[in-house]
């Protein structure tokens, strides 16, 4: 999984990416500090692998990750080549979904591009950017379409439904929310911006995050993120950037100060998760505890292959036992025992936390 950071100049995004990282991006108080995309992986909080390595003491604990990508801040025009615009337009284009990180906070000190803060203007400035430069691949698809229609017929179909986008987009709506034809499955080689699915992460200062439904600014990203059917994801990009230094215990305590549950990356990983549909299953045994990453509604054939195209190849069975179970009975054996290791077959659709070992022969 992919997920590009995007937002205006000097919103927090860079902070942001360090502080989920660790891996350093420059962040500096000015446009375009970041020129090329910094790339991070950041593993998935699971307490899940947690407790299986506590069980097990394997040689190693692999969680699965996320690819984060910090692009450059984008501004207006960017979609015409203001700024350094273009080239991370395309860098988007690479992307799963975007992060699209929304100033919440006034700061004298903290140099906004327009001059002031204010969310919706902020957001409707990257969505138009984004819709923009759809518009120009949109064209091009209706004018290519019609072109190949000379010889093959069915191509005017495919004009037709980029016309009827075109024309939505054309009111500044991104594809998203475009329900006349389901682009993305029609034409799944056209790699729209408009198209991506979308967080909002709402980057506000220290006393904001622990109350941010007190938070005007927040309220406002709120409500246009509503209206678009998207997620929005209160953050500190300050706060994570000192959660980031510290270890389990001493993280939980200082979460606990401020009154939250979690810090904004994993509530971020876990709407992640949830925008794209994934789940996790996992491995355990004494030489490793891993989680692996599906798509919702993935058989198990196709969950093994995850592993290694031969145990998809040669799939004979999965034993699988759900965490839960696995929990209540405290050993594989006691689950064995109770019934609660099930032997399923090509059919069966993997769940969530399903704990499982594959049979197969090559």
């Amino acid at each position: 999984m992919k997920l590009g950071i995007v937002g205006l100049p000097n919103v927090g995004k860079s902070t942001l990416f360090n502080a989920i990282t660790n891996a350093g991006a420059e962040s500096a108080n000015y446009p375009f500090c970041t020129i090329d995309p910094n790339v991070g992986m950041v593993a998935v909080p699971d307490y899940r692998l947690d407790k299986l390595s506590e069980m097990y003491h394997p040689k190693k604990t692999t969680p699965a990750v996320i690819e984060f990508v910090d692009i450059a801040g984008l501004v207006k025009g960017a979609s015409k080549g203001e700024g350094l615009g273009n080239k991370f337009l395309g860098n988007i284009r690479m992307t799963d979904a975007i992060v699209h990180v929304v100033r919440c906070f006034d700061d004298d000190n903290v140099i906004h591009v327009e001059g002031s803060t204010d969310p919706v203007r902020d957001m409707d400035t990257i969505d138009l950017e984004l819709v923009m430069a759809d518009l120009e691949m949109v064209e091009r698809r209706i004018d290519k379409a019609k072109k190949m229609a000379k010889g093959d017929k069915k191509f005017l179909q495919e004009a037709a439904d980029f016309e009827g986008l075109r024309d939505w987009l054309n009111d500044g709506k991104s594809a998203r929310s475009y329900e006349a034809v389901d682009i993305a499955a029609e034409y799944p080689d056209c790699e729209l911006l408009s198209l991506k699915p979308v967080i909002y992460a709402a980057n506000l200062d220290e006393e904001g995050f622990s109350d941010p439904h007190s938070v005007p600014y927040y309220q406002q990203v709120e409500e246009r993120a509503a209206a678009q059917g998207a997620q929005v994801i209160p953050v500190c990009a300050k706060l994570e950037a000192e959660i980031a230094q510290l270890d389990g215990e001493e993280k939980k305590m200082f979460l606990d100060d401020l009154g939250v549950a979690e810090s904004g990356l994993d509530r971020l990983v876990k709407a992640s998760y949830t925008l794209l549909g994934l789940i996790s299953y996992l491995t355990s045994g004494e030489d490793e505890c891993r989680a692996w990453t599906i798509a919702k509604g993935t058989k198990a054939p196709q969950a093994a292959g995850k592993i290694h195209s031969d145990f998809e190849r040669g799939f004979i069975r999965a034993e699988v036992v759900s965490y839960e179970d696995l929990m209540a009975c405290g050993t594989m054996a006691a689950a064995r025992e109770k019934g609660l290791i099930r032997s399923e077959g090509k059919e069966y659709v993997v769940q969530d936390g399903d704990i499982i070992l594959f049979r197969f022969n090559v």
